[in-house]
């Protein structure tokens, strides 16, 4: 699972530069496409999820102390 988050970054990245020469290549006028837009949300989503998760395991965590 780490590995695989750790890969993540690049992998996106590869695949963005891929589009964006696909792009050039077929003269478009540069702006953004809908496939990046839609791209964009869901690893938007994907971060907000991944929180989410780490922020409920830390409160569960921090509210299991006993002091």
């Amino acid at each position: 699972m780490i590995i695989v988050l750790l890969c993540l970054p690049a992998v996106t990245g590869a695949w963005l530069r891929r589009l964006e020469e696909r792009g050039r290549e077929e003269d478009r006028d540069g702006g953004y496409s809908t496939e990046f837009m839609v791209i964009t949300a869901m690893l938007v989503a994907l971060a907000l999820a991944i929180v989410a998760v780490i922020a409920k395991k830390v409160m569960d965590k921090a509210n299991g102390l006993n002091l």
